[in-house]
């Protein structure tokens, strides 16, 4: 092992490989003294932050990479949450670290325990199992913020004493002012720094009096902040943009960015991967950790996930939580897979990845910056692959499950249902669509289907003809003994069949089709024939799934009127000339 040393604060030991993951160059920042010294020191300076350019850089506290997930418990679990959590998680266990989950619920009016259960659940449902947290011990805990006040209150009070903060009893209309004059002046809504200069004798009388107060974080008026984002590269802030910020209310509340900087800190994250919004945050943050003593920890902003209108994916796009994709019956394993193609690639053309090969394949490095775009149908494909990758007896248990559950089936295995599986399962993406194809296969809307221009083809083929000799066959039984006897007495009927019509290949086929299932499109006929057969001998459907046996097809089809059927046929096909 190196070691580094940076300022005199910081100390990092990394891996002989990685050469100065971070280097600082700074004076900016004043040795611990009295606020009524430091109000006096008019000098400002200005300090970068670099990180170095290898790819994935690895910086270790205790020998270990710490990474944090910490979701505000607000609502449910955006997927671009769940990427991130994913990409925390994915580093972590590359790594061998540790990946922790940590409660930002300072935010107390929307903060809520059902929507905090909803995001644990969720991320368990990913398989996102964290190694400290809510539920799960650690040396770093309490893990939610709102069980860490006092500790923010400690290091509020020690950057106050050693005058890196400062009291500000600035009234709310006098702030809104200072903005006011800001903008008509074209300037940033900075804080102009009243209090900043304020003697002791000043403060002490506002004290006297009650007048509420926050804390505010003495920003140099000077310099600038550089960083090397392990994503994005260079990133650097001027610092007179900022102006003094606070980080404690009047009401003792501590901000969001003095709480995350101090929970980074004292729970030893040594890399920081989070969404892009929040690298703004960083200036801040940067600050707090020098003026505490703090080590810093690596950055990685990860990009936004956009809609197809590439703009920034919200609610009016659809589905955008994690819990409602479990609702519509997507996998955990095609949501973790599809989510970790949103922005990185292990270099191949391989798409199908499971968790344990993301975690063998992962670097932070092929993490790209570019926003991107959340694709629904690629989603929806990416389930289907990995539902028929399922071992044979899960996915039959999920499908038949589903089947009895939703009404069609009146029992969820056996060897009508696995013969149904083995025929509809290329059709199947979502466990929801199991249910439209069976009750698909079961229907017969021959009257609507011969309604459609579609058929007009043929019905130019004798279509009347063939149904007679259709319904012929069946009624002398030599139809119902070919499926008796499975696909293969029905391959050798349809053949016999289509020789004794002169017919065979489309011309043969494409009448049965219609005739026998009522549809122009769908799975192998011989197999389909053989299971709609079953069906009807079978207590296996539901009364209420709405199916027709061939008995009840056979009955309708003799009710057909083919002569009016070609004549309406016929003036449909004139009324368009004349409207065109």
């Amino acid at each position: 092992m190196a070691t580094i040393a940076g300022t005199p604060w910081m100390r990092i030991r990394v891996f002989p490989e990685v050469a100065s993951p971070i280097l600082l160059q700074s004076s900016l920042f004043y040795s611990p003294r009295k606020f009524s010294d430091f109000r006096r020191t008019t000098t400002t300076r200005s300090f970068s932050v670099s990180a170095s350019s290898i790819s994935d850089p690895v910086k270790k506290v205790d020998g270990q990479v710490r990474v944090r997930f910490a979701p505000s418990p607000t609502g449910n679990l955006h997927v671009g949450g769940a990427r991130t959590a994913l990409f925390n998680y994915l580093f972590a266990r590359s790594k061998g670290g540790k990946f922790v989950l940590r409660i930002e619920d300072t935010d107390l009016e929307r903060s809520t325990k059902e929507s905090e259960e909803a995001v644990l659940q969720d991320l368990s449902w990913l398989g996102l199992d964290w190694d400290e947290g809510p539920g799960v011990s650690g040396d770093y805990g309490p893990y939610r913020q709102s069980e860490r006040n006092s500790l923010y209150k400690q290091y509020a009070e020690k950057l106050l004493e050693h005058g890196h903060v400062y009291r500000c009893f600035c009234s709310n209309e006098e702030l809104e002012k200072m903005k006011e004059i800001a903008k008509l002046k074209q300037l940033p809504p900075v804080y102009t720094g009243k209090w900043t200069t304020a003697t002791n004798e000043e403060v002490q009388e506002e004290l006297a009096k009650g007048t509420p107060y926050t804390y505010r974080f003495r920003v140099p008026k000077e310099g600038s902040l550089k960083i090397n984002d392990l994503i994005r590269g260079e990133v650097s802030w001027n610092l007179d943009t900022l102006g003094d910020f606070v980080i404690m209310r009047s009401n003792g509340q501590p901000v969001y960015n003095f709480c995350v900087t101090v929970d980074d800190a004292t729970m030893a994250i040594s890399h920081v991967i989070r969404a892009e919004e929040h690298l703004p945050n960083t200036l801040r943050q940067a600050l707090i950790y020098k003026a505490l003593g703090f080590p810093m920890p690596y950055f990685a902003h990860v990009s936004l996930i956009l809609a197809p209108d590439r703009s920034k994916l919200s609610k009016r796009h659809g589905a955008t939580s994690v819990g409602q994709f479990r609702e519509m019956g997507y996998l955990p394993q095609a949501m973790v897979n599809y989510l970790a193609l949103l922005g990185w690639g292990d270099g191949t053309e391989n798409e199908f990845f499971t968790l344990e090969q993301l975690v063998e394949k992962f670097s932070i490095g092929r993490v790209n910056k570019s926003g991107a775009v959340f694709d629904s149908t690629k989603l929806r494909w990416m389930n289907g692959q990995h539902l028929r990758a399922l071992p044979s007896e899960e996915f039959k248990k999920l499908i038949g499950e589903q089947w009895r559950r939703t009404g069609i089936l009146t029992e969820s295995e056996g060897p009508f249902i696995d013969e149904a599986i083995q025929l509809l399962k290329d059709g199947i993406d979502l466990i929801p669509d199991s249910e439209k194809a069976l009750s698909n296969l079961l229907s017969y809307p021959l009257h609507a289907t011969l309604a459609s221009s579609e058929v007009k083809p043929l019905l130019e083929d004798k279509l009347s003809d063939f149904s007679s000799s259709l319904v012929a066959a069946y009624d002398s039984g030599e139809l119902l003994s070919a499926l008796e006897g499975g696909h293969a007495g029905w391959q050798k009927w349809v053949k016999s069949f289509g020789k004794s019509l002169k017919r065979k290949g489309k011309s043969l086929f494409m009448p049965l089709r219609v005739l026998l299932t009522g549809k122009l499109h769908g799975p192998d006929m011989g197999s389909s024939m053989v299971l709609i057969h079953k069906a009807g001998t079978r207590s296996v459907v539901s009364p209420q799934a709405g199916f027709v046996t061939l008995d009840e097809r056979f009955k309708t089809l003799r009710k057909v009127d083919w002569e009016a059927l070609i004549k309406d046929q016929r003036i449909a096909e004139a009324t368009a000339a004349v409207s065109n």
